[in-house]
């Protein structure tokens, strides 16, 4: 398939906005691009934001996050506290932490959650990502869940083994509270990465998948 890097080579990603709902969610919909846009040669910052935590689950994400990052020309982590499954119902106080957010940084890409997921947490964070980045290229990323709302992406990264296999433990590896869940399993993640590999023809065989609803090329 052919490909299209994200800008020239003469203006390359300086900072990228990660922004999660969950302690895994980013590591389940993004860490392989994270880890790959780290090994560039002139590795962007991130600002990375997991909004609900436990005391041991921010441990985890905090541990998580800092070893994904650890190339990164910079890397500033934030690990809120809201309460899991409850962020529609804290919506205003949610809201004012983008807000906070939008003051602060101003990235060139920003990946989040995707528009149609059934999760409510992560369905707000896409709401207010848009809502609150009005001029920004964004991505949304996918969490498979019992839910079943797999959809059909249409942007594409590539990964080879290594990258899919660092993914896959970065995931199994960093979230131990995780352990017991039926989901979280490495078979879930590899058979997501194939698939979308599969319908990119990536070369290595294995793809994270995104939703890119607007981009503006030139």
């Amino acid at each position: 398939m052919r490909s299209l890097r994200l800008g020239p080579v003469t203006s390359p990603l300086r900072h990228v906005l990660c922004l999660g709902a969950h302690c895994d969610d980013l590591e389940i919909g993004c860490a392989g691009t994270v880890l790959q846009l780290t090994e560039e040669p002139n590795p962007p910052a991130f600002t990375w934001v997991v909004f609900t935590s436990d005391a041991r689950r921010e441990a985890e994400a905090l541990a998580s996050a800092e070893a994904l990052l650890g190339r990164a020309s910079q890397a500033r982590i934030i690990i809120q506290k809201f309460r899991d499954g409850f962020l529609p119902y804290e919506g205003s106080v949610v809201k004012e932490s983008f807000e906070e957010l939008k003051s602060e940084v101003s990235p060139d890409l920003i990946l989040t959650h995707y528009r149609h997921d059934l999760h409510q947490d992560h369905r707000l964070i896409s709401e207010l990502t848009w809502n609150t980045f009005r001029d920004h290229l964004i991505l949304e990323y996918e969490v498979p869940k019992y839910d079943g709302d797999l959809g059909a992406p249409n942007l594409f990264v590539p990964l080879d083994e290594s990258l899919a296999r660092r993914k896959i433990d970065a995931i199994l590896k960093g979230f131990p509270s995780q352990a017991g869940k039926r989901w979280f399993a490495e078979e879930t993640f590899r058979s997501l990465l194939r698939l979308r590999g599969m319908e990119c023809n990536a070369p290595g065989n294995y793809a994270e998948a995104f939703y890119c609803r607007k981009l503006v090329v030139g």
